[in-house]
C-alpha cells in the first residue's frame, strides 16, 4: 500500500535533521504512507516513542505493527492537546512534510486531481463540512478573487472570480469537468495544466484551511518541543515556506523579532538551515515531487 502513497522526499536529510536519540520521543505530524515514520522507528531503541498524526482514514492502512508507535487520527493543528491526552507534555523532535500525498491525487473521487472527473470535494478530512463545490457556489466574487490570487497566485484571479460567479447563475458547479469547461476561456493556451494546478491549489488550501492550520501548528511546536529539540518542516510552495521560514527565524509570521528590555531577542528557535535544503538532481530525476520541496530545520532554544 505504501508505494501507492508516495516515496518520501529527502528522506535522509529529514532523518538527519531530527537528530534522533534512541530513547527520545518524536512526532511525525503528516504520516501519510508512513515512509518517514518507518525510517524514524529504525533509529529508535526499545524505549523510544513515535507519535504520528493523520486525518486521512486511508493512511491508517499503513500503520506499522510496532509497540513504540502511537497513531492519532487528527489534524496536526491540534498537536498540543492530542499529545497531552497521550501523556506527552514535551517531545524531542517534530517532522512535518506538508505535501499532499500522491495517493490523494491518484484517488479520483477525492477531487484533488485535474486529470479525472469527480465531485468537487478536496477535503483532506472526510468529516469536514466545507467542500470545493461549496466554495465555488457560495463565496462572493471578492472572496474568490482573493483565494485565487493569494492561495493560487493566479494571474487573472479577478476575471476568473467573475467568470465563476457568472457561470453559477445558470448552473451550480458539482464536478471538476463542469468547472473546467465554465472557465475554459480564461485558461492560458499551452499552460493549461499549470494554470489549473494553481486554481486547484487555491481551492484545496481554502477547503482545508491549510495556512491557518500550519500557523497554529508552528506556534504549538514552540510549547511542545524540549530545549534542544528539532523542528523539521518540508514545504512545496512559497505560501507554506514563508510562514515556516519566518516562524523559525523570528517566532512570528510578520514583522521583526521581539526584544526584551535589554535588547535580547525573544524567539523560540535557532535556525539550523540558513538556506532551505533542496533535493539533489538525482532525487528529482527519480521523484518529480521533490522538484519544489524546501526543507528547513530549527532547534528549540
Amino acid at each position: 500500500m505504501e508505494n501507492n502513497y508516495h516515496v518520501p522526499v529527502m528522506l535522509q536529510p529529514c532523518i538527519d535533521g531530527l537528530n534522533i536519540k534512541p530513547d527520545g520521543v518524536y512526532v511525525d505530524v503528516t504520516f501519510g504512507g508512513g515512509g518517514h515514520s518507518k525510517e524514524i522507528l529504525k533509529h529508535l531503541g526499545p524505549n523510544g516513542r513515535l507519535i504520528a498524526f493523520d486525518q486521512d482514514p486511508d493512511s491508517q492502512r499503513n500503520i506499522p505493527a510496532d509497540d513504540r508507535f502511537i497513531f492519532i487520527d487528527q489534524n496536526f493543528g491540534f498537536l498540543k492537546n492530542n499529545l497531552r491526552l497521550k501523556g506527552f507534555k514535551q517531545v524531542d523532535g517534530i517532522l512535518a512534510d506538508l505535501g499532499v500525498s500522491s495517493h490523494q491525487f491518484d484517488v479520483p473521487e477525492r477531487g484533488f486531481s485535474i486529470r479525472h472527473n469527480a465531485d468537487l470535494d478536496m477535503r483532506m478530512d472526510r468529516n469536514g463540512s466545507l467542500t470545493a463545490s461549496e466554495v465555488l457556489n457560495t463565496y462572493s466574487e471578492d472572496k474568490l478573487h482573493k483565494i485565487f490570487g493569494i492561495y493560487g497566485e493566479v494571474k487573472n484571479a479577478k476575471s476568473l472570480a467573475r467568470a465563476v460567479v457568472t457561470a453559477r447563475l445558470e448552473k451550480s458547479f458539482t464536478d471538476i469537468d463542469s468547472f473546467k469547461s465554465a472557465i475554459s476561456e480564461y485558461i492560458p493556451k499551452g499552460k493549461e495544466n499549470k494554470y489549473l494546478a494553481q486554481v486547484f491549489q487555491a481551492l484545496r488550501i481554502e477547503v482545508n484551511a491549510e495556512i491557518r492550520v500550519l500557523e497554529d501548528f508552528l506556534q504549538q511546536t514552540a510549547d511542545v518541543l524540549k530545549p534542544g529539540g528539532h523542528l523539521v518542516v518540508m514545504s512545496y510552495h512559497s505560501l507554506e515556506d514563508r510562514p515556516v521560514k519566518n516562524f523559525m527565524a523570528k517566532g512570528k509570521f510578520q514583522g521583526e523579532v521581539e526584544k526584551d528590555f535589554f535588547g535580547n531577542q525573544q524567539k523560540p528557535f535557532n535556525v539550523i538551515t540558513r538556506k532551505a535544503i533542496i533535493a539533489t538532481d538525482e532525487e528529482i530525476a527519480q521523484n518529480n515531487r521533490a522538484r519544489s520541496a524546501k526543507l528547513r530545520i530549527a532547534e528549540k532554544i
